[in-house]
């Protein structure tokens, strides 16, 4: 029998929202913009407001939908109802241990800056991954606060290479190395959607907070201000970033670049800032890759406890975590995690891991048009109908660009991953039917 659910406060809860969104693409990120001109920043912008406009509907419903997790997949029901909240689900969770398998080998990637062998030896490096994985599956079954515990540290040891680079930056920033508008030959007004669609992806996890909201101290209350809190932290982060980068090394240098903040790192403090910068990179990624698994947990068990996953995701041990659905979620994990050990497959592993960006980025759209809905057939009293339906209008909008800028390949197998969950979803209701 489970025990009395733990509990997590603001900090903790703002930690998952910071962690689940910066990985280590912020590091490479301004690397990819450099090649187009100031002009990313009016994508930074673009994007941030977008993110900003679903972390304010992610947490007013979290004053509706209270003390249900399960966040994309507890709101999208809500609103769609039963069907639509499956196919949530099982694309947000297949998107999870695809992800995670990416995070790992991210990780092990910026440990290769300390320790060269897991650069040559495929076996030793696939079981490093392996290693992180497990650990971290070990420490969420041991409940949220122990996971929680971590999320904070590591959120805190991610941001301080990212705010060293940033504030001692200024010190050297020279407007001479700031780069034109457009560097690119094609016009302002088409260059601009592809800086956007480029810093999308960074923003992917704004949703983290809703995701435990059992697990939550007053949910209704702390979910909005974690949301967007950790939000606002991050599109800062990135913009101001980016704009120091910008102005510290030349643009052929900074486009060229595998690791831009390291080398702006060791301009300002010698070889210490770039090992500074690496230990930064491993730290972002092992904190995003905690938040994740225990998300891969919560959400299968949040449709389990409503009869549309197989009821084995919905047990919980004596700490209140779903054991059995992280362990099932690491064994996959790990299958797609064993694809790195041969050449031959890793194109099909980046393969798989582009089109899940369409399950992560489906919810949104979801979620924007269920707000409304739920707030109509509820008949909710709220002050102004007009705000509130041109914010859920604002969400659908951006939700929908948002999709269109992934990519024709990303929708299409996208649409076709969540398509192979109908057959799960009929077994499980016909389950229903026989109860």
């Amino acid at each position: 029998m489970a025990s009395k659910p733990q509990k997590i406060g603001l900090i903790t809860s703002t930690s998952y929202v910071v962690g689940g969104m910066i990985g280590a693409g912020i590091f490479l990120l301004p690397a990819t913009l450099a090649s187009y001109g100031s002009i990313s920043f009016l994508g930074w912008i673009f994007t941030a407001i977008g993110a900003l406009i679903l972390a304010k509907i992610f947490g007013n419903f979290s004053k509706i939908i209270v003390n249900k997790s399960g966040g994309p997949y507890a709101y999208s029901r809500a609103g769609f109802g039963d069907f639509i909240g499956f196919l949530v689900a099982w694309g947000y969770w297949i998107s999870i241990w695809v992800s995670n398998a990416a995070l790992a080998i991210t990780i092990v990637g910026a440990l290769s800056f300390f320790f060269p062998i897991l650069d040559n030896d495929p076996i030793i490096r696939v079981l490093t991954g392996l290693s992180f994985i497990w650990l971290f599956i070990w420490i969420n079954t041991r409940g949220i606060k122990e996971s929680g515990k971590i999320q904070v540290i590591t959120t805190f040891l991610k941001l301080l290479p990212l705010a060293f680079v940033i504030i001692a930056g200024l010190f050297l920033f020279d407007i001479n190395n700031f780069p034109a508008f457009n560097l690119t030959t094609e016009s302002n007004f088409a260059i601009f959607p592809v800086v956007a669609a480029a810093t999308l992806y960074a923003f992917l996890g704004l949703e983290s907070a809703s995701i435990p909201a059992a697990n939550i101290e007053n949910p209704e209350k702390t979910i909005p201000k974690a949301t967007l809190l950790g939000t606002i932290i991050v599109a800062l982060v990135y913009i101001l970033g980016t704009f120091v980068l910008f102005g510290i090394l030349p643009m052929d240098v900074l486009a060229a670049s595998p690791s831009p903040f390291a080398d702006a790192a060791i301009l300002i403090g010698g070889d210490f800032g770039g090992y500074f910068v690496a230990g930064g990179i491993a730290i972002s990624a092992i904190g995003c890759l905690n938040g994740w698994i225990l998300f891969s947990g919560q959400i299968p068990m949040a449709a389990s406890q409503d009869k549309l996953f197989p009821k084995i995701f919905g047990k919980e041990n004596k700490n209140g975590a779903p054991a059995k659905g992280l362990i099932i979620g690491g064994l996959l994990t790990s299958f797609i995690m064993l694809m790195n050990l041969s050449d031959g497959l890793v194109k099909q592993f980046e393969f798989i891991a582009g089109i899940v960006v369409f399950s992560n980025l489906i919810p949104y759209l979801f979620v924007a048009a269920a707000y409304i809905l739920v707030l109509i057939e509820r008949k909710i009293h709220i002050k102004s109908w007009v705000k509130t339906i041109a914010l859920g209008m604002l969400g659908i909008a951006y939700s929908l660009w948002a999709i269109y800028g992934s990519g024709n390949d990303t929708v299409f197998y996208g649409f076709l991953l969540l398509l192979c969950g109908v057959p799960m979803y009929v077994i499980m209701k016909w389950n229903r039917r026989n109860e």
